[in-house]
């Protein structure tokens, strides 16, 4: 497999839907079947087209379907989706909880799991006795245990309540222990379900910079989350699954910022009546359009190409005096542009009714692969009427042949010209200032 930490070919897995749940078998029920297996094969003979059956009349579904992928050693891979799209099944047959239908997995390493929050945690004992508990059951040795116990607690921040039973736990504390215990394993492969759904900011941004160490020290790291923000700053690949299927894998601001889109397109088009939003509503914004030079709606923004915003709004008054901001950020949140009516000369009044509004952007060099979100802001003598986060969601595409790919080499957010010198001399003490 070379520097492939994971190769999975043709992965499928099955439910049947209104069958009865597999349950875990004692000896005595072993035999107890084994007895009763005869008779009911001959009732189920006798009956009409085999009514014995229990499970005849079960549909299947497939959670997963001929899911085909593979993870280098190093790489943080995202795994994105909407509910129901397999996510969970994936992991937990990489963790070997669940058997696949069809298909294989080749892992090399370690693999330390943490797919529910406090698995294997007993209620009863103190954080110390769990500490050892749970590093069992994710496969640490005592003497692993003992020797990163403090480095554990530590993480956790628990100190004071190492000796207290976990019942007595916040659900902040209970989720900083397991996710110390599972992220210092040390595994070749760490597997994550969307725990850092859970906590405060501070402890997040533990874990991530915790899940990058991992990374950066050569472990692979496989990350399942909601959090589309999250996702690319943690992420370097990302594969989107789709009823079960692998739809699309690649860059993770690519793969992300071409999900969100879908969905704001799959759900309401450019129609913003279902975005949550903010304001007295007296003025709202009930379109969003990004178009190119001939007012055709566009999914993608070339590089160095303008950037043009339509909006249209609907005020239930006349309302003068009105100012309108549009934001682009990144889908980290980190702001690139915000333009103010108000900053551009442009006075605008309001009517009663609907009326639309542009906003061009000039030869807007974003990088390549990237995605940028547009967030709306509608204003009059201190009132807030509108304010709509994450509007629309467009893809940043290659154009003007810039060819800054979305690689390593070529970082950062804003593509400029530049170029090199050497400069004689040496900086005077004023240059240095």
């Amino acid at each position: 497999m070379g520097d492939v930490a994971i190769r999975v070919q043709g992965l499928s897995k099955r439910y049947r839907i209104g069958a009865r749940q597999e349950r875990y078998y004692t000896l005595r029920d072993t035999l107890t079947e084994a007895v009763a297996r005869p008779f009911q094969k001959l009732a189920s003979f006798f009956s009409r087209n085999g009514a014995g059956s229990r499970t005849l009349d079960a549909s299947s579904i497939w959670a997963l379907k001929d899911v085909s992928f593979e993870v280098k050693r190093g790489e943080v891979l995202g795994i994105i989706g909407r509910n129901g799209a397999g996510k969970s099944t994936l992991l937990k047959i990489l963790s070997r909880i669940t058997e696949p239908t069809e298909g294989r997995v080749r892992i090399r390493g370690r693999v330390g799991s943490l797919l529910e929050v406090g698995t294997g945690f007993h209620p009863e004992l103190t954080g110390r006795e769990n500490i050892y508990l749970n590093g069992a059951i994710l496969g640490m040795r005592k003497a692993e245990i003992e020797r990163k116990f403090d480095e554990i607690v530590a993480f956790a921040e628990v100190e004071k309540f190492i000796a207290t039973p976990v019942k007595h736990y916040s659900s902040g504390m209970y989720v900083r222990l397991a996710f110390a215990v599972a992220a210092h394993l040390e595994p070749e492969i760490m597997i994550v379900d969307e725990v850092l759904a859970v906590g405060d900011a501070t402890f997040q941004k533990k874990c991530t910079d915790r899940m990058s160490a991992l990374a950066a020290s050569g472990k692979t790291v496989l990350f399942v989350s909601h959090n589309m923000e999250l996702i690319p700053r943690l992420c370097t690949k990302v594969i989107l699954l789709e009823h079960g299927q692998v739809r699309k894998q690649g860059q993770s601001e690519a793969i992300v910022g071409e999900y969100l889109a879908g969905q704001l397109i799959n759900e309401n088009g450019d129609n913003l009546a279902h975005k949550t939003r903010t304001g007295s509503g007296r003025a709202r914004f009930t379109r969003l359009q990004s178009v190119d030079s001939r007012g055709r709606a566009l999914l993608n923004h070339t590089c160095g190409e303008d950037l043009i915003l339509r909006m249209e709004i609907v005020s239930e008054y006349d309302i003068p005096d009105v100012a309108i901001a549009t934001v682009l950020k990144t889908l980290s949140g980190t702001r690139i542009i915000t333009s103010w009516t108000r900053e551009a000369g442009f006075p605008v009044a309001l009517h009663k009714g609907s009326q639309i509004y542009q906003c061009r952007f000039r030869e807007v060099k974003l990088r390549p692969g990237h995605s940028i979100s547009f967030s709306l802001w509608m204003e009059s003598q201190g009132e807030v009427m509108d304010s709509i986060e994450d509007a629309r969601i467009i893809q940043v595409a290659d154009g003007r042949g810039t060819h800054y790919l979305s690689t390593e080499r070529y970082q950062g957010i804003v593509v400029c010209d530049y170029d090199w010198s050497q400069v004689k001399g040496s900086l005077s003490p004023e240059d240095g200032e």
